[in-house]
């Protein structure tokens, strides 16, 4: 057995936007908003579901997943594989735009509901040690949430280093299925309730169609190919700021060579043939 790997935003849609399997998607939510007992959310409507997309198409879409509940809460559920500039900034505006879009001009503004995203990030975006922050519109004296319309969670993939042995809330085993799924070859015993069982078997390669595996893996090389570019860009950049430092660190040397020689009484056209300094930055030395 062959599992595709959820981090894959095609694979991550086809799993979590199934909407023949909603189960999937309910108790993901259920775990990462920790909803429990009558709170839980018990049926959703998945907006976009999940359909085969177009090689030519992928390079503009959105891989999320849009769901509404029967309090018509609206749920934004997106993999997000490559930090890019801005991101907060388009979360934000993301989940504003689908905010004011559920009303037209002139309608009452209590037909606008809850918002609620879920970043799930296969890098670092915040500070601390928590792989799921929530991030809410607190009032800074009260910290209470009295504007509760939109809210962000985020996972943060590479701070949750827990094994299968130390998995114990569904939260976790979540986590898990998303971090570790295309590494596995069978389903792990953490699998022990029907969604997440649900899931692995979404996630069986021998399950999907011909079509969704070559997008997918089609997907998984632009990945990569996105990774490297970054990866290269980082390098050069620390190449250029080491080249930079070094000249910078010669130029220090040349100045505290000619501050000294001046000191002693050199002529100025002697240090600069001496220091390689030309005669106006010697002569800028004696001024500071």
């Amino acid at each position: 057995m062959k599992f595709v790997d959820p981090r894959n935003d095609v694979a991550f849609k086809k799993i979590f936007g199934n909407e023949h399997k909603t189960e999937i998607l309910i108790s993901f939510l259920n775990a990462v908003l920790n909803l429990t007992g009558d709170r839980e959310i018990q049926t959703v409507q998945i907006l976009n579901p999940y359909q085969t997309p177009r090689i030519a198409e992928l390079k503009h879409t959105i891989l999320d997943i849009r769901a509404t509940d029967k309090r018509g809460v609206t749920f934004i559920v997106e993999m997000q594989v490559e930090n890019m500039e801005a991101l907060k900034k388009r979360f934000t505006y993301y989940v504003a735009k689908s905010y004011v879009s559920q009303i037209e001009r002139g309608d009452d503004y209590p037909k606008l509901n809850q918002v609620i995203f879920i970043g799930v990030l296969d890098f670092t975006l915040f500070e601390g040690e928590d792989y799921l922050t929530r991030h809410l519109i607190l009032n800074t004296n009260t910290h209470k949430q009295e504007l509760k319309d939109l809210e962000f969670n985020f996972i943060e993939l590479p701070k949750f280093t827990k094994t299968e042995a130390e998995l114990e809330t569904n939260l976790e085993k979540w986590a898990y299925f998303i971090k570790h799924a295309g590494d596995l070859e069978v389903t792990p015993e953490s699998a022990d309730f029907e969604e997440l069982r649900t899931a692995y078997e979404e996630a069986n390669r021998f399950n999907w169609k011909k079509e969704d595996l070559e997008i997918y893996e089609y997907r998984g090389i632009k990945i990569q190919d996105a990774r490297g570019a970054i990866q290269l860009a980082t390098k050069k950049g620390l190449q250029k700021g080491r080249r930079e430092g070094r000249r910078e660190g010669r130029q220090a040397e040349k100045h505290a060579i000619a501050r000294e020689m001046l000191a002693k009484g050199y002529d100025m056209a002697e240090i600069a043939e001496m220091t390689g300094l030309s005669l106006a930055e010697v002569t800028a030395l004696t001024e500071n």
